[in-house]
Order: structure tokens, then C-alpha cells, then sequence
């Protein structure tokens, strides 16, 4: 008979936390927590946002009258901790105090472990993350720049990529490890990840813009020029790094990060946003080819996800540039939750070995 695992996810992002709790594949609940801008302004470090966030957690559960005596583990997204493989990993003092001081960097979802950690030890459970953002499986090609001094770095959608190669996998009758994979994942920042037998072994830097342009992300940019405008004494660094993260891409050009805003102009005969437009379509294409190279042609499936697959038109200029490489699949959205509870319900039914976070 099938264990049956009820996990609570908890996924902490800069202005939600968004929850859930599954048993085993079904969704008991799930809810999105929005903080404002006044909730969050009075607190100095992402990790003095800890007690806040775990009380509206808690609090919520207990509206839903679910009783946290019935969980079986808990879940957090995996933050800006050390690089790591990926896999499912138990939360230690080790991690807790990585992401406490965000030794790669600060975001929210550096509390997912530690608010995941803090409520599991009071119900005497354990606590999770699963293919946390800083998954580095690179190999040694991929970390080569160029300048010795700077070093290619892996920080993309690696919990969305893999959960999705997971599907394709099993839909084409075997598992994960089997295969090779381009993987796009389309959201606010788009990653391609090139998936070789289990492991993302080179993949855009799109945490900081690297790759093509995205909703809100530059993308990489000609050197030279973004030299000139780094010291030609108009912009802070600051104002630099918004420009490539944050205000680069279809902000900087059309004015908006939301993609049905571009096309109700393009469907009221913008010519300029149709452009644009289709132009981030060329681009994902164009990394979506120079990742099929990297595997030498051998591809069995190019994947596209996130919310940006929910769009048929872009969907469809992305199929006609690249379906001659590989058969496409597309699984619009973000799995997150699901993809975290699945990795947690694959080490507690022991078909996954637990990986230790040192």
C-alpha cells in the first residue's frame, strides 16, 4: 500500500509567502500571503522578517483548521545558500546560518528554510529544501568567462526546470537521468537550462540578467557599451544594476512587465511592441539553439515553462525557430509547491538518497 505524506510547503517571495499543504499528489490548500510595502519597510535585513512571516504562516493554517499534528515533514524554498548539487536536502545549523547571513546574496526565499526548520522543530518533524536556487552542476566548460576574474555563475529556476524535465522524462517512459533536456523557463527572468542525464550542466546567469531579455532583465548586454554607461558619470552603480535587473527588458521598452499588457498593445496595432515583442521570442530561441550545441544535437525534448508558456502566440514563434532540434513540450506555470513536496515525498518513500548540506 501507498505511504500517505502530508507535507506543509512554505515558498517566501519579496512581497508574498505563498503556502500549501499537499497529501502525497492532492492539494489540501494553498494560499498567497501578500505583504505590503509598510509590513516590510520596518525590517533592516530579509532575516529580520523571520518571526513576522512564521506567525502569518501559522496563523493561516489555523484558519484553514488544519491541525499541524497531522504533517509529516516541512518544505521551504531553498535560498542563497553555498552552491550545491541538486536533490533534497535536510535543514541543518549549517544551512539555517548560510541563509541567516546570505552568503550568496539576500532575497526572501532565504527564509524558507529557516521558517521550515523553526516550525518542524516544534512538532518534532524534520525540515526541508529541494533544488534550491543556487544548484550549481555546471561542468567545467561552463564556468569559464572569458576574464579570468569573473567566473560564470549558476542562479536560474532550478526547482521549476527539474521538476518539469521530471515530467517529460516520465511521460517518455523513463526517469530523469535518462535523458537530455533544453529547459526555458519563461517568468519575470528567463532561464535555458541544459539538462544532460539528471544534471543542468550550463545555464544563464538570469538572476542577474544573463541570457536574453526577459519581462523585467536586460539580459546580456554589448560589453563595450555597457561599459561606456558605467562610467560615463550619469548612473550609480545601483542604477545600473536596476537597469539590467529589474527596469531592463520589456520595462525598459514598452513600459510594463505584464505580458498581456504588451499584447493588448500589439492587439490594438502597435508595431514597436510587436516588435519587442517577437524579438524576446528570437532571443530565447537563439540560447535554446546554442544549448542544443552544448549537447551536440542530441536533445530529446526542449521544454518550455512559466508563466510566459501560458502564451500561445509566443509559444508558437519560439516552436518555428527551434522544433527542427527537438520535439517541443510546454508545461505553462510554476510548479514550485508541488515540485518541492514531490522531492520530499521521493526521500521519505526512499526512492531518492537525502542529500547533506556541509
Amino acid at each position: 500500500m501507498k505511504n500517505s505524506y502530508k507535507i506543509l510547503a512554505i515558498n517566501p517571495g519579496s512581497t508574498s509567502t505563498k503556502i500549501a499543504i499537499y497529501e502525497n499528489e492532492n492539494l489540501v490548500f494553498k494560499e498567497t500571503i501578500s505583504h505590503s510595502n509598510s509590513d516590510l519597510e520596518k525590517f533592516d535585513k530579509i532575516s529580520d522578517q523571520f518571526e513576522y512571516r512564521k506567525k502569518i504562516i501559522l496563523d493561516t493554517v489555523k484558519e484553514q483548521k488544519f491541525n499541524l499534528s497531522e504533517l509529516n515533514a516541512v518544505v521551504g524554498r531553498g535560498g542563497n545558500m553555498k552552491p550545491v548539487e541538486g536533490g533534497t536536502y535536510k535543514v541543518n545549523e549549517e544551512m539555517v546560518g548560510d541563509l541567516t547571513v546570505g552568503v550568496m546574496g539576500q532575497h526572501a526565499s532565504n527564509l524558507g528554510g529557516i521558517i521550515a526548520e523553526a516550525i518542524a522543530k516544534d512538532l518534532g518533524l524534520s525540515a526541508y529544501v529541494v533544488d534550491p536556487v543556487v544548484v550549481d552542476e555546471f561542468e567545467d566548460y561552463a564556468r569559464i568567462s572569458g576574464i579570468p576574474e569573473i567566473k560564470r555563475k549558476s542562479k536560474d529556476h532550478p526547482l521549476n526546470q527539474k521538476a518539469v524535465a521530471r515530467i517529460a522524462a516520465s511521460e517518455l517512459g523513463g526517469v530523469y537521468s535518462d535523458y537530455n533536456f533544453v529547459v526555458a523557463h519563461m517568468g519575470g527572468g528567463i532561464s535555458i537550462g541544459i539538462h544532460k542525464k539528471g544534471r543542468i550542466i550550463d545555464v544563464n546567469n538570469c538572476l542577474d540578467g544573463e541570457g536574453t531579455f526577459s519581462p523585467e532583465r536586460s539580459g546580456s548586454l554589448p560589453v563595450g557599451s555597457l561599459v561606456e554607461m558605467c562610467f560615463s558619470g550619469k548612473y550609480t552603480m545601483h542604477e545600473i544594476k536596476k537597469k539590467i535587473t529589474g527596469k531592463g527588458g520589456l520595462v525598459a521598452y514598452l513600459g510594463t512587465n505584464d505580458a498581456r499588457e504588451v499584447k493588448k498593445k500589439i492587439s490594438e496595432g502597435d508595431e514597436y511592441a510587436k516588435l519587442i515583442y517577437e524579438t524576446m521570442a528570437y532571443q530565447i530561441s537563439k540560447d535554446i539553439g546554442a544549448a542544443a550545441t552544448v549537447l551536440k544535437g542530441k536533445v530529446e525534448n526542449i521544454v518550455l515553462t512559466g508563466g510566459l508558456a501560458y502564451d500561445e502566440d509566443l509559444v508558437q514563434w519560439i516552436k518555428e525557430r527551434v522544433e527542427f532540434i527537438a520535439p517541443v513540450k510546454v508545461y505553462p506555470g510554476e510548479n514550485e509547491m508541488y515540485a518541492m513536496v514531490q522531492g520530499v515525498i521521493r526521500i521519505l518513500n526512499g526512492e531518492e538518497k537525502l542529500k547533506v548540506y556541509i
